[in-house]
């Protein structure tokens, strides 16, 4: 019997705290989906989502960042059309300048009434979740 497991990954919501309003950074996506998306990507073989999240933040941005908690876990099997994932989101903090790189096509720093509507999974409810807990202090339902 073989079993099929949903892949892990991370998510970096980064802000600049160098910057007024502490904007966030999203990417641009260079391959399907295409469209703007937190930062972040797939957990490697050996590798803790801690690691993933700094190393992954730093190929899509070229920020080194600072974790300052793990925010949430996505877990719906259709939030990533290529296939089953789950996504461990954390929250970090920079300073600097972030530069596109990996499968960044662009980048862009967003205030929360400056986000792109066309997001890519569902980084559309992780934003909304993630607003909503930075203004008001209340953290995601369990759903």
């Amino acid at each position: 019997m073989t079993y099929r497991n949903p892949a892990p990954t991370v998510d970096i919501i980064i802000e600049l705290i160098d910057r007024p309003h502490r904007p966030i950074v999203l990417i641009e996506r260079h391959n399907p989906p295409l469209g703007w998306a937190i930062p972040g990507g797939f957990v490697d073989y050996g590798e803790s989502v801690e690691i993933a999240a700094q190393r992954e933040a730093l190929e899509e941005t070229s920020l080194q960042v600072e974790l300052v908690e793990q925010f949430h876990v996505y877990s719906d099997p259709s939030r990533d059309p290529r296939k089953h994932t789950l996504s461990v989101v954390f929250l970090a903090t920079a300073t600097g300048e972030p530069k596109a790189g990996d499968d960044a096509k662009a980048m862009g720093i967003f205030e929360s009434w400056r986000v792109p509507v066309n997001l890519c999974f569902d980084h559309d409810r992780i934003l909304r979740d993630y607003w909503r807990y930075r203004h008001y202090g209340i953290r995601p339902r369990l759903d």
